[in-house]
């Protein structure tokens, strides 16, 4: 077989294909390197005997729909001088270590894996699932594995669940790149423990931090960046309102006894949910006003929540805070037991709130993360491997690694 064609077509030089062989879908190149090895490589002596030899099988790029098995005779080689104790294989360029496929074949995976999950991969090339798992883990580790913080200034925090039965990790994200820069276990402070000790090796001025209203992420930022702006995420105080508008809708329908105002209170969750603005439906207009006229704590109830997007639509600071301490005014007022609550949260993380106004950021990017990741372990059925799995987190912003692979 031409040298050339070898080259071009398996990487391979310095070769020489002896036969080839055909057995099924399957074709088995023999071949061995061209050149005998005269001088050691340790020594420079020039009486470099020959020491035995092995078969090694390495998987090539496959050809016309067909698996190519490469099979070299790898020579081993020892020093006749005295002083030197070389006795080695010969080396083998076209592959890595004890790798069972070529760097040709590595790179066609990885790009096959573009567009393809790794069982479509292992299907299509009649390759195991380890196998292409291997390849992939190594291209992440060599590319992913370390994610830099040059630069970085402005992050987010959140938790995601990784399985059912509250197994947990946070993830650190950098909020101008999208990129993930850390992957704690769990959701409490010692999470993220790790990447503050890199934050300190590396002298990283973190000045903007967003996470939602979770005590340890607040302790920890607290306690290892307390000079950053802090920023709690509106969308989770928001969260948060609707929860009680939604409690104090099941309790106000439990506790009413005409069946007739029970029945226009059954099914409006959503409507109470939904942002007053969005609903241009009349028929759904109307049957929202019968329930909030008919029940004066669940019209307090909606009303505020539909007031405390207003804190966050102010031209400054100032005019934010007004509005909230009118907001937990009539919230007290009210006399309403989850209203009164939601008052006193809302002044217990009021700077964290206002800082929204001296840096716009929120988890917002980090919530989108959230749902790639969702989306990432559904596709793929779940991940057999811890590292791997995190080694995917740190790619998952380059789509052109993690478009539908799974």
């Amino acid at each position: 077989m031409n040298s050339s064609f070898l080259y071009h077509a398996w990487g391979l030089y310095n070769h020489k294909c002896t036969r080839e062989e055909y057995k099924g879908n399957t074709i088995i190149l023999y071949i061995e390197t061209q050149k005998r090895l005269k001088v050691c490589p340790q020594c420079g002596h020039c009486h470099l005997v020959k020491n035995g030899f092995r078969i090694r099988d390495f998987i090539g790029l496959p050809i016309g729909g067909k698996k190519v098995i490469i099979r070299m005779k790898v020579q081993r080689y020892k020093c006749k001088n005295k002083d030197c104790d070389y006795d080695q294989q010969e080396n083998i360029p076209f592959a890595t270590g004890s790798c069972g496929y070529t760097h040709r074949f590595a790179t066609y995976v990885v790009g096959l894996l573009k567009a393809m999950t790794l069982k479509d991969t292992s299907n299509l090339l009649c390759i195991t699932w380890d196998t292409v798992k291997d390849i992939h883990t190594r291209y992440l580790e060599r590319h992913y594995s370390h994610p830099t913080l040059d630069g970085v200034d402005c992050i987010g925090i959140d938790e995601f669940a990784v399985r059912k039965g509250h197994v947990y990790k946070t993830i650190v994200v950098d909020l101008k790149s999208g990129r993930i820069l850390y992957v704690g276990d769990g959701k409490g402070a010692d999470a993220l423990n790790g990447f503050w000790k890199r934050v300190k090796k590396k002298g990283v001025d973190i000045k903007y931090v967003a996470t939602d209203l979770s005590a340890a992420f607040i302790s920890s930022v607290y306690e290892n960046c307390p000079n950053a702006v802090h920023v709690f995420d509106h969308f989770h105080v928001v969260k948060l309102m609707n929860e009680k508008l939604d409690d104090i809708r099941r309790v106000q329908y439990n506790m009413e006894k005409d069946i007739n105002k029970r029945k226009v209170l059954k099914g409006t969750r959503y409507l109470l949910l939904r942002n007053g603005t969005d609903i241009f439906d009349k028929e759904y207009k109307t049957r929202l006003d019968n329930a909030l006229d008919m029940n004066k704590p669940l019209s307090q109830a909606y009303y505020l929540k539909e007031q405390l997007r207003e804190i966050w639509t102010q031209a400054g600071k100032d005019e934010a805070e007004k509005i909230m301490n009118d907001w937990v005014k009539q919230a007290k007022e009210s006399k309403v037991p989850q209203l009164i609550k939601m008052a006193g949260t809302i002044m217990a993380y009021r700077t964290g709130i206002l800082a929204w106004y001296d840096c716009h950021i929120s988890t917002g990017k980090v919530e989108g993360i959230n749902n790639k990741i969702k989306v990432m372990k559904r596709t793929a059925y779940g991940f057999r491997n811890e590292r791997y799995f995190e080694l995917r987190l740190y790619a998952l912003h380059d789509c052109r690694i993690t478009r539908n692979v799974g």
